[in-house]
């Protein structure tokens, strides 16, 4: 048998180990999707829709001292983490599995051009995950360590909670079909508009080549991936994480500055609209997390304007998801997401003023 192997070429060696290596990503990636997302949101739908809730506001935690602490940072962090954890492993392992794993030339085929095709191909890969932008966060570091394109990179990212085909489910039996008609009409505009625009922003000659990536591939090719994986997990962990976890707890801290008790006042206006869509795109949320806080706060006198700009702004990005990818997009493309998901958010706080 070793002298039959030693007959096939070089090259087909490599060709059959790359295609087993897919196969092994993407099964983990069905079965890690299954056991974390998929069947508890299964259950979850069926809970929604029986229930008409999917539980309490996590901002609840640490509110009742009326001003930053550290013990509200520390009950919003463990509230947070015991919520994200599963998904959180899940998305670095996929990061970084995605760059040992997987070739280049493969992914830069489908999403390595800055066309529409390759940013709506970078969205509707975002479908299945179903993941919050901190969770989704490792996987668009390790697609562009694949030099995927900045715009296809953005929707994967921007499209997982904010396109969240459960969290549309979640929302449509908790709040209305409205609200979810509202957030998917704003959310594929930011999802594939947005991050197709992005990358103009980007630098021309990011766009990898794929003769040179194919060049160096076969130069990595005698290296075994799992070497690639300690690596990249190692710089996963030593250089992405500890912002991702510093900043939850700031703003684990900040809540009650951020997200203030409301009364009869806060209605609908625009400063309020402003307002919330800055601290929604600041703040960091577990999946799904953004419906309980909207239904308690207009359980407490929260206009519809102001709650339609939270459900586009709090789950599309964060501060730590921010941070987290500070690395992998340049500056320009980022404060354009920023502007982005702000400006639409108050579109959307104005749509629900007036529609909802």
């Amino acid at each position: 048998m070793s002298g039959s192997k030693a007959l096939i070429p070089i090259g087909q060696q490599h060709r059959r180990k790359t295609v087993w290596l897919a196969v092994l990503f993407v099964l983990i990636t069905i079965a890690g999707l299954t056991y974390v997302k998929w069947w508890p949101y299964y259950g979850k739908a069926l809970s929604a829709a029986a229930e008409r809730s999917i539980g309490t506001s996590i901002l609840d935690a640490g509110r009742s001292a009326g001003t930053p602490s550290l013990q509200a940072a520390w009950e919003y962090a463990l509230l947070y983490f015991k919520a994200v954890w599963k998904a959180a492993v899940l998305g670095i392992l996929l990061g970084t599995l995605l760059q040992s794993m997987l070739p280049s030339q493969w992914l830069l085929k489908v999403l390595g051009k800055t066309t529409f095709g390759s940013t709506a191909a970078g969205g509707l890969a975002a479908l299945p995950g179903m993941m919050c932008s901190c969770c989704a966060a490792p996987v668009a570091i390790g697609m562009r360590k694949q030099k995927v394109s900045t715009g296809a990179a953005l929707a994967f990212w921007i499209g997982n909670p904010t396109l969240n085909p459960a969290v549309l489910v979640f929302m449509t039996f908790v709040l209305s079909w409205k609200f979810t008609l509202l957030r998917l009409f704003f959310g594929i505009l930011l999802t594939f508009g947005v991050s197709y625009l992005a990358n103009r922003f980007a630098d021309p000659k990011a766009v990898a080549d794929l003769h040179s990536v194919e060049a160096k591939e076969r130069d990595q090719a005698a290296e075994p991936w799992w070497k690639r994986w300690v690596s990249n997990m190692a710089s996963m962990l030593l250089k992405v994480i500890p912002a991702y976890v510093l900043a939850v707890l700031i703003l684990g801290a900040l809540q009650v500055w951020m997200f203030p008790h409301l009364g009869e006042t806060a209605g609908n206006d625009l400063i309020m609209i402003f307002f919330f869509a800055v601290m929604g795109m600041l703040f960091v949320i577990p999946t799904a997390a953004e419906i309980p806080i909207i239904q308690s706060f207009m359980a407490f006198g929260l206009g519809t304007g102001p709650a339609a700009a939270l459900l586009l702004t709090l789950p599309a990005i964060s501060l730590p998801s921010l941070l987290m990818l500070q690395k992998s997009f340049p500056a320009k493309v980022l404060g354009f997401v920023i502007l982005s998901v702000v400006a639409l958010g108050i579109l959307c706080g104005i749509a629900g003023m007036l529609v909802l």
